[in-house]
């Protein structure tokens, strides 16, 4: 059952005006999801809690508070403005409540040429996601995110600046606006780790800024094993090197057609570092994007990224060396209180090193399959089914099949406040 709330409350305060021109206001404004869902899973254990499931959840039923997001925005004058969100689990594997973003922003006015600038500033996600459009970074047509939107909420944010220049078509009466964003930012330096030692997922679960991630206990990371060095927790949000990464982007939108995007992230790590059992890893991917309005009311959302990510020793020796890739095609029909959505995707990793004890090498396909009734204008009921088939040698560690079908069905309560 999917229950959507959403609650929105504006006050206004005082604040003195620098140009003297008595007082300006200042709005704020909070709004949130509260997400509880019922469902089955047919899988293994998850990744979450050690395994190598692609699920958010462990094999058997399940009651969950899969999302408890509140937002928290400020908005003083014209420009600047400042957003908080915070995100709560309970589901019996890591319950937990932190921080999930926190951003200063200024966004000027247009120029009469049509250019703005937009900057932002803080604990983010780089500007990739096509599909968590919601609040809280949910996704408005599925549960459970695509198996690139799911790596990004688990280990791709960092702290950092954003500086976005738009040309806004409709001053130079035109349909097309353009703009080109660039990103430099800190405290990403685990981030591939997890993408190569659970491989991809498919959940809902953002990591809260003070988590760690469990990985699977794999034989190279025993006593004596070339991995014996890691921590048996991921630190997804350190800064170990002390050096800045970037993602440029660069985008085209038709107002009322759609919108084409294509980006480079490289978070620039020094890979010769370790400390407190956390490995530095230097991860670059492109990815490409495209959200479209075709005929009979259907929109389109795909994407897709490649990449490499490494994690050598001390001495530059490649430890863990992979190629990675992760595509997905979704069309969602929206009519009167209902809204049926599809999504298919593939995925791949592929291991170059020679680590013995340490294969991660995957092939998989999925699919999503979700229903949503509307019935009130801030509460659904959402049922999805989700099919993840997929070979990850590395589960023979676990006694687990190295081929696998995993299933889970949901249904989910939403409401939005």
């Amino acid at each position: 059952m999917c229950c959507l709330l959403y609650v929105s409350s504006c006050v206004y305060a005082d604040s003195l005006d620098p140009d003297m021109n008595g007082r300006v206001d200042v709005e704020h404004d909070v709004s949130g999801v509260i997400d509880v869902r019922v469902g089955y899973a047919d899988s293994i254990d998850s990744y979450l809690d050690g395994g190598l499931g692609k699920f958010g959840v462990d094999n058997g039923a399940h009651l969950a508070i899969s999302q408890l997001g509140l937002s928290y925005q400020s908005q003083w004058g014209d420009a600047w403005s400042s957003r908080i969100v915070a995100n709560g689990y309970v589901d019996g594997i890591n319950n937990g409540l932190g921080i999930t973003e926190a951003i200063l922003r200024y966004r000027d006015i247009p120029s009469e040429q049509g250019i703005r600038f937009d900057v932002q500033f803080g604990l983010m996600y780089p500007q990739i996601s096509l599909e968590n459009v919601a609040t809280a970074w949910a996704s408005p047509f599925t549960l459970n995110y695509s198996t690139i939107n799911s790596w990004l909420a688990e280990e791709v944010r960092h702290v950092g600046l954003s500086t976005t220049v738009e040309s806004l078509g409709k001053y130079r009466q035109s349909e097309h606006d353009f703009s080109l964003t660039a990103e430099a930012f800190m405290f990403n330096d685990t981030t591939g780790a997890m993408l190569a030692w659970h491989g991809w997922t498919q959940t809902s679960r953002q990591t809260l800024v003070q988590e760690t991630i469990p990985i699977t206990a794999i034989p190279a990371m025993e006593e004596g094993g070339m991995l014996d060095a890691q921590a048996a927790n991921s630190d997804p949000f350190t800064e170990l090197d002390d050096r800045i990464g970037g993602h440029v982007l660069a985008k085209w939108t038709w107002r009322n057609k759609g919108s084409v995007q294509a980006g480079y992230y490289d978070n620039n790590a020094n890979t010769h570092i370790v400390k407190q059992g956390q490995y530095v890893w230097l991860t670059q991917f492109g990815h490409i994007g495209a959200k479209w309005r075709l005929p009979f009311g259907v929109s389109l959302i795909s994407q897709f990224m490649q990449g490499t990510t490494l994690m050598t020793n001390t001495e530059g020796f490649p430890v863990v060396d992979n190629d990675f890739y992760s595509g997905y095609v979704l069309l969602s029909k929206r009519w009167d209180k209902h809204r049926l959505s599809l999504r298919v995707e593939d995925f791949s990793v592929t291991d170059n090193d020679l680590t013995p004890e340490d294969n991660n090498n995957e092939d998989g396909q999925s699919l999503t399959l979700a229903y949503q009734y509307q019935l009130d204008r801030p509460w659904f009921i959402q049922f999805e089914y989700n099919a993840v088939d997929s070979t990850r040698p590395a589960r023979a560690y676990l006694n687990e099949s190295v081929e696998l079908l995993e299933q889970q069905w949901q249904v989910s309560s939403r409401y939005f406040f």
